[in-house]
């Protein structure tokens, strides 16, 4: 009987390990990362860890820390001293409702657009949905508030967020 729980017990156990170096040959990291930043922008400055690239005349860094497992798309919105108080709580309303799972954030005297995500755990299609919904926040500030991935409430601007949106997806996604 003890040789039979034995066995099992290897058994199980060796499936584990091939189960858990499969899922690590699936770990999002800096490589795979610049593979998809590529898709997005041939011209994307920087290196692995800090890339630096323009979207439809946006500037959007992406930010990665492969020791700590962390990725942080930003982009800047404003000065954060311009921003009124009705903006500001207009921003924080959207953080709760519209920005979604990008975020407007205050840093260094800017607020931000910012999407984070720990790394490795990282799909293709959540990245370029982070990508997409950071640049959206930039662009829809002001206006509807919106990452564009999903819109509460109706307005003229969701068909224009809905659009931006799903082009990023659509672009980056293609293989």
């Amino acid at each position: 009987m003890h040789k039979i729980i034995i066995a099992l017990f290897l058994f199980y156990t060796a499936n584990s390990f091939a189960d858990s170096s499969s899922i690590e040959k699936n770990l999002m990291n800096n490589n795979k990362l610049q593979e998809l930043i590529l898709r997005i922008d041939k011209k994307v400055q920087g290196k692995p860890g800090f890339w630096q690239l323009n979207y439809e005349g946006i500037g959007v860094y992406i930010i990665t820390d492969e020791k700590a497992d962390r990725m942080r798309i930003i982009s800047a919105v404003s000065d954060a001293d311009k921003i009124s108080k009705t903006k500001m709580i207009r921003i924080m309303q959207a953080n709760f409702d519209s920005a979604l799972d990008a975020r407007y954030s205050i840093a260094k005297g800017k607020v931000w657009s910012a999407y984070i995500h720990p790394l490795s755990s990282l799909s293709d299609k959540e990245f370029f949905s982070g990508l997409a919904q950071t640049i959206t926040l930039v662009k829809s500030f002001g206006k509807s508030y919106s990452s564009g991935a999903l819109i509460y409430k109706g307005g003229d601007s969701n068909d224009l967020n809905r659009k931006s949106y799903s082009d990023i997806l659509r672009k980056g996604l293609r293989i």
